[in-house]
């Protein structure tokens, strides 16, 4: 199995040890960063939503006009857009891409942040429109006729969009949410199957569930892990390195007056505070400190190590089924150069290694 790298772009240098300064778009910064996870050797880059921020969808068009080969997984809220104008809108992107757009559809783990744009949805209601969304999206994209629809959520009458998505049958289609409500929708719709960076019984656990009910429908389904690799040239200067980020990131906090606590409806977060509950350090590279301080807000658990170390650590997920990673660092343009330069490379040249192994043993 090939396995792909996304990273994550924005339109201004912020992290958890960075506080936003300026415009919320700083072009030149924007276009640095897209150019460098395309010369890093990144298959894709997340462009993130956000209910306050600048439009994603347009941050895509936008670096996929600066850059040519990497390809782009668009972070997009179901209930926000009608699904006929969704459609188009997203076949029109990807045509003006190249063909090189995937979108991540979240329904949304936080009540307060939907209710920013007006969504007064509970979060398992939400799940239950993102559900009937996803199928109406994947019949427009598909569809050589006008239909009508007259569901729980939506109702129109002729849909129909004239363009279509290059990549046939449509883009693929990212899916993240790990609560009871989530799963079910996962295994009806979901390409790729997006987690947080848990433990590998946690992954092992999810993605088990998550398999099950995409056979259910006579589907498979890829799946990706999120981490925020903390590397350096010797593993205690990795370790150096990462409580220098924890101290960082407790000063913001406190500047900015923050308190711990994440999306109370978000099972990811739980995931990862019941993770952290467990110790800072998990399996041979897993760190959570940073994610139980910060209340579990976003994908925010660490590989630490050499770069030799982080990627043998990968390939433990690896070998449960997993493909793809989103890896991006707390010093967000410097480290997504630094990955391209020994992280990437490495860990491509030991899943070649690996899967050479398995075919000569199995010839």
């Amino acid at each position: 199995m090939s396995i792909e790298f996304i990273g994550m772009i924005q339109t201004q240098k912020v992290s958890e040890i960075h506080p936003a300064r300026g415009p919320a778009i700083d072009h030149e910064y924007l276009r640095a960063f897209a150019v460098a996870h395309e010369e890093a050797g990144f298959d894709r880059v997340l462009v993130p939503h956000h209910s306050t921020g600048p439009s994603a969808t347009l941050t895509v068009a936008y670096a996929a006009a600066h850059t040519s080969r990497i390809h782009f997984m668009l972070a997009h809220r179901p209930g926000f857009t009608a699904p006929t104008l969704a459609a188009r809108q997203i076949a029109t992107l990807d045509q003006f891409s190249g063909g090189r757009l995937g979108v991540h559809f979240i329904s949304g783990g936080s009540d307060s942040e939907q209710r920013r744009d007006g969504d007064y949805l509970d979060h398992d209601q939400r799940y239950e429109r993102t559900d009937e969304y996803l199928s109406l999206l994947r019949r427009i994209w598909t569809s050589s006729e006008p239909f009508d629809h007259e569901g729980r959520h939506y109702r129109f009458e002729a849909g129909f969009s004239e363009v279509k998505p290059v990549q046939q049958p449509h883009v693929p289609i990212y899916f993240g949410g790990a609560s009871e409500a989530a799963i079910p929708v996962a295994g009806r719709h979901a390409d790729v199957y997006a987690l947080w960076g848990e433990s590998l019984d946690q992954v092992e656990e999810l993605t088990t569930r998550v398999r099950a009910e995409a056979a259910k429908n006579g589907r498979s389904v890829r799946f990706s892990v999120s981490f925020r690799p903390i590397l350096a040239k010797t593993e205690d200067e990795a370790w150096q390195r990462a409580e220098g980020f924890l101290e960082q990131t407790r000063q913001l906090r406190v500047a900015q007056g923050y308190s711990r606590g994440g999306p109370q409806q978000s099972e990811g977060a739980r995931r990862l505070l019941a993770a952290a509950e467990r110790g800072e350090r998990i399996d041979r590279r897993l760190w959570t400190a940073i994610a139980k301080e910060t209340g579990a807000r976003a994908n925010t658990t660490a590989l630490v190590g050499t770069p030799e170390q982080v990627a043998e650590a990968l390939l433990d997920y690896y070998d449960l089924g997993v493909t793809t990673f989103l890896i991006r660092g707390f010093d967000p343009l410097n480290d997504a150069i630094e990955y391209g330069r020994e992280l990437i490379p490495r860990t491509r040249e030991l899943v070649h290694a690996r899967t050479h192994a398995r075919q000569s043993k199995a010839a």
